[in-house]
């Protein structure tokens, strides 16, 4: 049974210095200074264990970036780091710091690594001189440029204009040109699919245009470059971009980070707006070969490659010899013709030369793949299939231009071009939206009749669980990044070197740090630890643990989870009369981080270092921060609540967007896309003057102030915590603030009378503060903590020592799943009806790990095992489904749904790290 009194402050300082959790867990739940010390300083010692998230090096990638986190007080800042092979062979490393502890020494390091690293499978990191690299990535600048040179390519980047990378050399050889974006708008669209419609629209180009450039890094071992900027046609500038452009020492080719946001108009009922019908990255390739020294590769499926010459001279009627065909096939320069069968030589002017190839991938399950000789003729097929690589080659045998793009079925539409190549200069072509698929149409997916009031719009939430309500459904604001890789290539590459090239486009290697490493560091509040089947009762729970990452990453697949804007989110609900999750069903569709699925798979990475699991962890990060969250407009900072299309209910929440779900990420890859959108979050508490979030519900007339404005301690709150924490510790421009504003509103917090349960406060946006109520009052919600609030708390108590905050803290956790008569005891009333429980057993277990208390521990165990969600009598099934009963045959659990999965996840992973010990039976 839980206490029923508030903790003093003198039990908190006694539990604190309990040894009763698990030892490698002090770092979140103890706050002694001397066992902290000791532990950073055996911890100081020993390296870190780094190794391949997948098998097969750095393969044909450029390097690898990735994060490493160090336990408090062990590395000061400005430590330097060497990292060995398991050999002990010196790695040329570069190095910089993305998170501070409070005490300024290291939390998380960047380590930046070239592709020389391929041969090798483990390192070790540790403090120490890094070895330099024998060739430095060099970066200089004039008014208008930047030149990247990696001591095998120099690229000269555009500071404005439209050509973003001006020129791609290797050597004195020119590989690429004018590297550009191009836009393809059309203004209106023919709403009959072209059955008897007005036909196509026109369409127009608008080109990349910069607006600034910065050079973020410049080596030794890496070089960023960002260029920011809007597509422009005349005097119109519109869908802005930013695009960075990675560069590693001794590398042969660069990687491409390309985010668009969108700003156009597209409104629901009507046929005109801003539809995009094209949108693409462009490359001019210089062609000096003779035609039948020029080559074509594509990528198929799996390892598969069209494999052709602009003028093939196999399978001719007359034969020019077989080595010259070997050759041809094999991309090598062939002889002087004059060595030739003569029958061939002296009519090669007959041969056709074949300047044209286009791959469009319009599914997720099928490509074609056609060329032609030049416009104005023909088109002739050449191949398809399933899901291509999205991977090419052109150029000739003194040099051309590898090209890819990452996801490419699983982002569809997408498409490949090369046009030209039998001239001068080639284009290629990278479409991120396929000109040839239907324009991208993001009206709004219903007309709402008769949701035109608040009680209307209620009522329907009621019915379809989607909070409707006209102009909220509105993609204004909303954004996608994609990932490119170019290879600046000597010759053509051989075959071998294809496939790796394009193995490294579909899966970019990231060196990683091992689950020990990362759970002994004692960084994400200590939640998880390392995965241990030592005992039957452990092994079940992991089992089921995988079951459910199991059926997830099947149902994707099974389901087809892809597309453009879609890839990388769950769905929410399954529908069992249809056999099909509800896709088309309001709030019961996508899913948009309910009930945090980011934080479940991200700690199953964490603690097993699985390499599926980081994939699909990384694809919802890539997708929930930039597709469910608004960049632009009034809305910006806020996310949007689940739906059919992920923009359309409209909840615009703190809940969606908050950093939370993105430091993962950020801190295991230093990705500056995603510390651009956890930075970008830091004001968002300015939002709450914008937009009221109780709109609907409230009865007195609102009339926002700045310096009282309602705000909930739950999912509001602790979606600011995590910006202004991650500010903080990241030492960014508005640190300082950042750090103000956690400390005053956890003091102000648990100043309250009831602290947590008073469930929310007039927050003053000029100071930081919440006023202290005068009365208590008992506010509780089971979505509160369920939104990144568990991890908040536990990461500011182990890194602020402030005790109220932590004894409200603990009040709420020991009281959400207590009696009613227990909560009546301590605050007058009880919690009402309420919901989540076994989400809520981690609750449970930090204050047992806290307070070292075995009732509640107990109590962790019983409310997971048997309450709301996965109980311990659930069957872990696979009911097989075929047709007619749907559409594409696999299989389906009943049971199964997205909100109870992520919490059971969480839940058993942070109750094994906290009281794992105290497990049942």
């Amino acid at each position: 049974m839980a206490p029923t009194a508030p903790i003093p402050r003198r039990s908190l300082l006694k539990a604190a210095a309990v040894a009763g959790a698990a030892a490698q867990f002090s770092w979140a739940l103890g706050r002694d200074g001397a066992r902290a010390a000791d532990a950073g300083a055996a911890a100081a010692d020993r390296p870190v264990s780094v190794g391949w998230l997948e098998d097969g090096g750095a393969g044909a990638a450029p390097g690898s970036t990735f994060g490493v986190p160090w336990p408090r007080g062990v590395h000061p800042a400005g430590t330097a780091f060497a990292l060995a092979t398991e050999g002990g062979a010196a790695v040329p490393v570069q190095t910089w710091p993305t998170a501070y502890w409070p005490d300024g020494t290291l939390k998380w390091t960047a380590h930046a690594v070239g592709g020389a690293t391929a041969d090798a499978e483990r390192f070790t990191l540790a403090a120490g001189t890094p070895a330099a690299p024998a060739t430095k990535v060099t970066v200089t600048e004039t008014r208008t440029t930047v030149t990247v040179d990696t001591g095998v390519i120099k690229a000269v980047i555009g500071k404005d204009g439209r050509a973003l990378v001006r020129s791609v050399t290797r050597g004195t050889t020119p590989i690429a040109t004018d590297g550009r974006l191009v836009l393809l708008r059309q203004g209106e669209l023919d709403d009959d699919g072209g059955h008897g419609g007005r036909g196509s629209a026109a369409w127009e180009r608008f080109d990349g245009e910069i607006s600034g450039a910065k050079t973020e890094q410049d080596g030794p071992v890496r070089a960023v470059v960002r260029l920011d900027g809007k597509h422009r046609k005349g005097s119109r500038s519109w869908l802005p971009f930013s695009v960075r452009l990675y560069f590693y020492a001794g590398a042969e080719s660069f990687r491409m980070v390309h985010t668009l946001t969108y700003d156009g108009d597209q409104r629901a009922g009507r046929t005109t707006g801003d539809f995009i019908r094209g949108l693409g990255v462009r490359f001019t390739v210089p062609m000096r070969d003779a035609a039948y020294d020029r080559h074509i590769r594509i990528a198929g499926e799996g390892d598969g490659f069209l494999t052709e010459a602009v003028k093939g001279i196999t399978g001719l009627r007359r034969d020019p010899g077989a080595p010259i065909r070997t050759a041809q096939v094999r991309g090598e320069r062939l002889p002087d013709p004059a060595t030739w069968d003569q029958r061939v030589t002296t009519r090669l002017a007959a041969i056709p030369t074949w300047g044209d190839y286009t791959l469009a991938q319009l599914s997720a399950d099928g490509f074609t793949l056609r060329k032609r000789t030049k416009p104005g003729h023909g088109w002739i097929a050449a191949g398809g299939g399933g899901r291509a690589g999205g991977f090419g080659y052109v150029g000739g045998v003194s040099g051309g231009l590898s090209f890819g793009l990452r996801d490419f079925w699983r982002r569809h539409p997408a498409q490949l071009d090369i046009r030209g190549a039998a001239g001068d200069a080639a284009e290629v072509t990278l479409w991120l939206w396929s000109p040839e698929a239907p324009p991208m149409d993001l009206r709004f997916y219903h007309d709402g009749m008769g949701q035109n009031t608040y009680p209307e719009q209620l009522e329907g939430l009621n019915i379809t669980y989607e909070d409707y309500e006209p102009g909220f459904g509105t993609p204004y604001g909303i954004a996608r990044t994609s990932e490119l890789m170019f290879w600046a290539n000597a010759a053509t590459p051989s075959a071998s070197s294809l496939v790796a090239q394009n193995a490294a486009v579909r899966t970019p290697p990231q060196l990683a740090a091992s689950p020990e490493d990362l759970s002994g560091a004692g960084v994400f509040g200590g939640l998880f630890a390392p995965v241990d089947r030592s005992t039957p009762a452990r092994a079940r729970i992991e089992d089921q643990l995988d079951f459910l990452f199991t059926y997830y990453k099947d149902q994707a697949e099974q389901r087809r989870w892809y597309g453009f804007w879609d890839y990388g989110d769950i769905m929410h609900t399954y529908d069992e009369d249809r056999h099909q999750w509800r896709y088309d069903v309001g709030g019961y569709a996508w899913d948009n981080s309910e009930l945090s699925p980011d934080l479940w798979l991200w700690y199953a990475y964490l603690r097993s270092g699985r390499g599926d699991i980081f994939r699909f962890a990384e694809a919802l990060t890539r997708h929930t921060g930039e597709v469910d969250v608004y960049h632009l407009g009034e809305w910006a900072g806020l996310g949007t609540r689940h739906g059919v299309q992920h923009f359309a209910d409209s909840a615009k929440q703190q809940r969606i967007s908050t950093a939370v779900y993105r430091r993962p990420y950020y801190y295991l890859t230093a990705d500056e896309r995603v510390g651009d959108l956890m930075h970008a979050l830091v004001d968002s508490d300015e939002t709450f003057l914008v937009l009221d979030p109780l709109r609907k519900v409230r009865t007195e007339p609102y009339e926002p102030d700045r310096n009282a404005l309602s705000i909930g301690f739950g999912t509001d709150w602790s979606g600011l915590a995590a910006a202004w924490l991650t500010e903080w510790e990241r030492g960014g421009p508005k640190a300082a603030k950042a750090e103000a504003r956690l400390r005053s509103t956890m003091e102000t917090i648990a100043a309250q009378p009831n602290g947590f349960v008073q469930g929310s406060g007039l927050y003053d946006l000029d100071t930081g503060d919440f006023a202290v109520a005068e009365r208590p009052v008992v506010n509780v919600s089971h979505l509160s903590a369920m939104f990144g609030l568990v991890e908040m708390c536990a990461e500011l108590i182990g890194l602020i020592d402030l005790p109220e905050f932590e004894n409200a803290w603990l009040d709420y956790c020991r009281y959400f799943n207590a009696t009613k008569a227990e909560q009546q005891a301590r605050y007058g009333t009880d919690f009402g009806s309420l919901l989540l429980f076994q989400g809520h057993s981690r609750q449970d277990a930090y204050a047992a790990a806290r307070l070292n208390d075995d009732q509640l521990a107990a109590r962790a165990w019983r409310k997971f095992y048997d309450s709301d969600g996965y109980t311990a009598a659930m069957v872990w099934d696979k009911t097989p489904l075929a047709g007619p009963d749907v559409l594409e045959p696999g299989y389906e659990n009943l049971r199964i749904n997205s909100n109870e999965t992520a919490l059971f996840g969480l839940a058993a992973i942070q109750n094994l790290a906290l009281v794992g010990d105290r497990i049942t039976p």
